[in-house]
């Protein structure tokens, strides 16, 4: 696991996207980013808190910022994701893992006392410049728009 940390260079990255896209972090400099992990799409958390980023868009747009959920759902799951609840965020492409990990996000999980690896509900702030602000780690999905919405906003200003 990566242990990244406020002021550390967020780890590069290009990942395909919904659509048929590509998501390449070092081309939104100068502007923040909002990378979130997310363990899979249609589940209930999941399209809450991608639901959410949606509803906000505006006030993302208004602060310079651009979100992208990253999952290793495969694009077209992605697009099919994105039609049923209408989102106008990006979503990011990563089946093999390698990103999650670079991020220190895919971790060992807990269930009914089974454990297994997963994805850790993460959310990083990157700032113009590519260094990493904030970070969201175990993420609860109400609320979390909203907090994340109010560092952009204040990093902004």
């Amino acid at each position: 696991m990566t242990d990244l940390n406020p002021g550390d260079i967020a780890p590069q990255f290009v990942l395909p996207t919904d659509g048929g896209g590509e998501f390449d972090l070092s081309s939104f400099r100068g502007k923040t980013v909002v990378l979130y992990f997310y363990p899979k799409d249609s589940t209930p958390g999941c399209t809450t808190q991608a639901i959410g980023f949606t509803q906000a868009k505006g006030h993302f747009d208004a602060a310079n910022t651009i979100v992208i959920g990253v999952s290793k759902d495969s694009t077209r799951k992605h697009d099919n994701f994105k039609a049923k609840n209408e989102l106008q965020l990006i979503l990011g492409t990563d089946e093999d893992g390698t990103v999650i990990a670079s991020y220190g996000s895919w971790i060992l999980k807990k269930l009914y006392g089974r454990e297994y690896m997963g994805i850790d509900r993460s959310t990083f702030l990157i700032d113009g410049g590519g260094k990493i602000v904030q970070i969201w780690r175990k993420v609860r999905v109400k609320g979390h728009v909203e907090t994340v919405l109010e560092a952009c906003q204040a990093l902004n200003e």
